[in-house]
């Protein structure tokens, strides 16, 4: 027990005394922090002590400074102020603004000498005050005009807003040709005092400026302002939209050729970019060419030529209609052809493309009311019309403007015009070899092909119906006529051959040049071979026959289509050759048979041969399209063999 109570008092002693200790010793710790903190500070505390005084002058300093700039700039706006007052009168005596064509009686002056010193030397202040102080631009804008043609601006400024803002009647958003118009006379009338009093001194102020066109560039401001302004009003007022539109082209092209504005400075065309603006443009274009294609196909002489009565001008034959279509797809064309930006030209283009081939459509409509009579005035005047679409359409393929389009749907990958076709055809397009009117073309073609057949059919069954007696007639108990100055047409001919020259002279008068050499052909061919299978081959000659035959085809037939070419001839090769077979003498024809039999055994036989082919001896006799075994058929046909 009484070691227990020892070590409970040790234990107890002990606790009671380590916290004295800890506080003693965290008071030392608090007591060395606190002088090592004197100790730090106290050479700042000196420092900023000692500092004081000069700061205090500092500020005082600072003070004066801002006092001064404040004095310095009230100075110079005075300055500014008196100088702008003083270049206005300058203006004034020199009778600016030009409002009206300058005249001479404007011109001189007392002091003439004076006032351009003046001027010149507020010119030049105002630039060195412009240049010392710039205003802030962003890069991506144009530069701010220079100062002095800022205030030449001002009077032009508070006449344009005066007339073309507000309530005034000059303000009609009808005539957008009121403020362009003035405008455009406001840079007409002061050019010539831009280049004769301003830019001399521009000039000797080493700026690089052009009076004229800065001019321009300010009071272009003016008028992009009110521009975009009414557009944005005007989008749903079409009539008004397109008026304003022409009347923007028409400004544009007006600045760009009489006032020689530069091509890289914008003028008003970007605004007519704008989304908005640009789609509802084209949706008015659409809908005003629709409504154009309506009138232009329901008018009394939509199917007539304005130009028959002048032959040397109707070489294309093209109905009004077609022409007057196409007239406005280039009016179209001419609209867009300015503008800066090659997608929305795409656009344009497509909108062109959709037009043509809306009014193919309609013309395929019209042709099908019109197939019951092939031959009829306003068949031909469609399928002229579709001819001469296809032309100016293939022309244009050639065109640089649409080259320089083509390119572009390439290089910007546009769907409407790339989307459906394959590498093959892209690659052909960025080649130029390819055209992005190709496939209208071929559907024009096709249509084309279609119509110029069945007119051929329908010529070819009236033909065939006349030549009827001319298939019967008995050539092979014609004698033989020795004198060809005595023999004429046959008289089963005659029919068939009236026939051909009025469908030929009929052909020639309602058809464009270039569809009558296909029609003329086309029957040429067809004729060929209805002679050859209906007359020659379906019947036997006798000498006379075969002679009467050729002098049928030679004298009569052939001429009537050299009146188109020189050798007409040609055109009937079946039937030129087959009159040579039949009108061989006997000896030639016996001696040519007998070697296209040989040659036929031969043949048959797989034997070489060394005498020359049958072709030789064919073409010898100017047989170059008969096969031998054609040239067997027709010699069989002839009935005047020795012995029979």
């Amino acid at each position: 027990m009484s070691f227990d109570y020892r070590l409970v008092f040790q234990v107890v002693t002990v606790s009671s005394a380590v916290p004295p200790k800890v506080s003693a010793a965290l008071s030392a710790a608090e007591e060395a922090r606190c002088l090592t903190t004197v100790l730090v500070n106290a050479p700042f505390l000196q420092h900023l002590q000692g500092a004081q005084p000069w700061m205090d002058n500092l500020g005082q300093i600072l003070n004066q400074v801002d006092t001064i700039e404040r004095h310095m700039k009230y100075l110079r706006c005075l300055q500014h102020i008196e100088e702008l007052s003083d270049f206005e009168k300058v203006l004034t005596q020199l009778h600016w603004p030009i409002i009206s064509p300058p005249t001479q009686s404007l011109t001189p002056t007392a002091n003439c000498q004076e006032i351009g010193s003046q001027l010149e030397l507020l010119v030049t202040q105002l630039l060195a005050l412009q240049t010392s102080y710039p205003s802030p631009s962003p890069p991506s804008q144009a530069p701010p005009l220079c100062l002095p043609i800022q205030i030449m601006l001002l009077p032009l400024s508070r006449r344009f807003r005066y007339h073309f803002y507000g309530n005034r009647q000059t303000n009609s958003p009808g005539k957008p040709e009121w403020y362009l118009t003035q405008v455009l006379m406001w840079m007409g009338n002061s050019s010539t005092f831009m280049e004769e009093k301003i830019q001399p001194i521009l000039d000797r102020a080493g700026a690089a400026i052009s009076a004229r066109v800065e001019l321009c560039r300010g009071l272009l401001s003016l008028v992009q302002e009110k521009v975009a302004s009414d557009a944005s009003r005007l989008l749903y007022d079409d009539v008004l939209l397109s008026h304003l539109v022409e009347e923007v082209l028409q400004f544009e092209k007006e600045l760009r050729s009489n006032q020689s504005y530069p091509a890289v400075l914008p003028g008003l065309l970007h605004l007519l970019l704008e989304d908005a603006v640009l789609q509802k443009w084209l949706t008015v274009e659409r809908k005003m060419a629709v409504e154009k294609m309506d009138a232009m196909l329901s008018a009394e002489g939509a199917w007539s030529s304005q130009y028959k009565d002048i032959s040397d001008m109707d070489e294309l034959k093209a109905p009004d209609c077609a022409e007057t279509f196409m007239t406005l797809l280039q009016v179209i064309t001419e609209r867009y052809r300015a503008l800066p930006c090659p997608a929305a030209q795409l656009k344009f283009l497509g909108l062109q493309r959709e037009l043509a081939d809306d009014f193919r459509i309609r013309l395929t409509q019209v042709m099908k009311e019109e197939s019951r009579c092939p031959l009829g005035a306003r068949y031909c005047a469609i399928l002229n019309a579709v001819n001469y679409i296809s032309t100016i359409l293939g022309d244009w393929g050639d065109n640089v403007f649409f080259l320089q389009l083509q390119q572009a749907a390439v290089s910007l990958g546009d769907e409407a015009f790339l989307g459906d076709l394959g590498v093959m055809e892209v690659g052909r397009l960025a080649s130029l070899e390819g055209s992005l009117f190709e496939g209208l073309l071929a559907l024009l073609d096709r249509l084309k092909g279609d119509m110029m057949g069945r007119m051929l059919e329908w010529t070819m069954r009236e033909i065939t119906e006349k030549a009827k007696p001319y298939c019967q007639d008995r050539w092979l108990s014609l004698p033989s006529q020795h004198d060809q100055s005595t023999m004429s047409l046959s008289s089963s001919a005659c029919p068939m051959m009236l026939c051909v020259r009025d469908r030929l002279l009929h052909l020639h008068q309602v058809l464009s040049l270039s569809l009558f050499q296909l029609a003329w052909q086309g029957l040429a061919d067809r004729l060929d071979n209805l002679l050859y299978q209906d007359v020659i081959l379906s019947n036997h000659f006798s000498e006379g026959g075969a002679a009467q035959l050729q002098f049928d085809m030679t004298r009569n037939l052939f001429p009537l289509f050299g009146h188109y070419c020189k050798r007409p001839e040609n055109f009937f090769k079946h039937v030129k050759e087959a009159c040579i077979i039949l009108c061989l003498n006997v000896g030639s024809a016996i001696l040519l048979r007998n070697l296209l039999k040989e040659s036929e055994e031969e043949t048959r036989h797989w034997a070489s041969a060394e005498d020359p082919p049958p072709e030789s001896a064919l073409n010898e006799l100017g047989v170059y399209c008969l096969a031998p075994c054609d040239v067997l058929i027709l010699l069989n046909l002839r009935a005047s063999w020795p012995g029979q």
